[in-house]
């Protein structure tokens, strides 16, 4: 449940790099995302053409504040936003450092909390860090965006223990891995350690083949969403085997 919706899909697509506003849109369709996400600074340049795209393609608009350094830049992007697309939701980034575009924890918790005194519901990118997320929830957030990898990195889950830690902190907080992730089998890692839906655009945007490699993520992102819930086998530091002695015979 993400801010009162629930949503069936958990694969969150972004709409940047793509070769061609055609296979943009073929890719939404074959992933079955329920939200794609959106840098307004793109839509602005892009025009009604690609807001025509986002608006065929049936979906929940997350804008983003990509590309923000300051609090006032990414409060005057989110009120933008807004007014542009009609929505609550934003996604809020404020990139701290410029290689690594680590988020900037001070800034990011104070402009949660101007966005969320606003009425904004509020999906924070932000790290693994609990403390960090704590803040982010006091300022009034209900979902956490951890980070896989740097953004573009394409690595995947570089701390799992750190995730698993988060996870395992924010039991009833929805939690959504944002960036880093490179391949289908790194996005279906993290369903299958419970997180609630995965966020990503350079794979699928920059792949030989996005619509093809969209669909690929769709299937595992689901697999791993089943698998958790069935239920995983706990990991042995030994072998056990699996046909039982009770009831073998006995050969002299």
């Amino acid at each position: 449940m993400f801010y009162g919706t629930e949503l069936q899909n958990r694969l969150f697509l972004g709409t940047a790099q793509y070769p061609s506003p055609q296979i943009l849109s073929e890719a939404i369709a074959v992933a079955g995302s329920e939200v794609i996400t959106v840098s307004l600074r793109r839509e602005g340049r892009e025009g009604a053409g690609f807001r025509d795209i986002l608006k065929d393609a049936g979906c929940r608009i997350l804008p983003n504040t990509a590309g923000c350094h300051s609090v006032r830049e990414a409060v005057t992007t989110a009120q933008m936003a807004r007014e542009l697309f009609g929505t609550a939701w934003i996604k809020l980034e404020v990139i701290g450092h410029a290689d690594t575009l680590q988020p900037d924890p001070f800034a990011l918790v104070e402009a949660a909390r101007i966005l969320c005194a606003e009425g904004f519901e509020v999906f924070p990118y932000t790290t693994e860090d609990l403390i960090l997320g704590e803040k982010l929830l006091e300022a009034g957030c209900e979902v956490l965006m951890p980070w896989g990898a740097p953004i573009g990195s394409g690595q995947g889950l570089r701390n799992i223990e750190g995730l698993r830690s988060m996870r395992a902190h924010f039991p009833g907080v929805p939690l959504v891995i944002d960036a880093g992730i490179g391949a289908p089998s790194q996005a279906a890692q993290a369903m299958e350690m419970g997180f609630d839906a995965v966020l990503l655009n350079t794979a699928v945007a920059k792949a030989l083949d996005p619509v093809a490699m969209a669909r690929a993520f769709s299937g595992a992102v689901a697999a791993g969403q089943e698998a958790h819930r069935a239920g995983l086998m706990p990991r042995r530091d030994m072998a056990a085997a699996s046909t039982p002695v009770f009831g073998m015979a006995e050969l002299a």
